[in-house]
């Protein structure tokens, strides 16, 4: 199965509308307990989730994973902070570039692949507003010659 592809549980819109994505990564993601089950109930919230490099691992901040509500006092803590597996020459690369200014790695989206949650992680370039106007104007335009076409094709 292709880089990216499975069931999708949560996705990360804003980064791509906050963000150049130059390049993706798949990752998977250390979990404890009844995190996994609240992740295939769609249990995911991205929204201001991060990632960063620290010791030679790669980190997950911000991720929000809902408490199961089957669990029981064993249940894991919402916000914890979540490790990344990526190869070590994948590590090594992201390093550099996160010494680079500019680039930060931020999760695209949440999937299960042949039965495991994985990580799509994107390294990203941030916009400044002008770019992001003209990436929604260009997305108009689109939207528009989209359905004056379909407008024709009924006639």
């Amino acid at each position: 199965m292709p880089k990216g592809e499975g069931k999708l549980i949560a996705q990360n819109k804003k980064a791509r509308h906050d963000f150049f994505i130059e390049e993706t990564y798949e990752t998977g993601i250390v979990l404890q307990g009844t995190e996994i089950k609240s992740i295939r109930n769609g249990r995911v919230n991205l929204k201001d989730s991060f990632a960063r490099v620290q010791n030679g691992e790669v980190f997950l901040h911000n991720m929000h994973v809902s408490p199961y509500e089957q669990g029981n006092r064993y249940n894991h803590e919402p916000l914890r902070t979540r490790k990344l597996l990526l190869h070590k020459r994948e590590i090594s690369k992201l390093i550099g570039y996160s010494k680079e200014t500019g680039y930060s790695l931020v999760p695209l989206k949440v999937y299960l692949k042949n039965g495991y949650a994985k990580v799509l992680l994107g390294l990203g370039k941030g916009k400044k507003k002008y770019d992001k106007r003209e990436d929604l104007k260009q997305k108009e335009a689109k939207r528009d010659i989209e359905r004056a076409f379909r407008d024709r094709q009924k006639m």
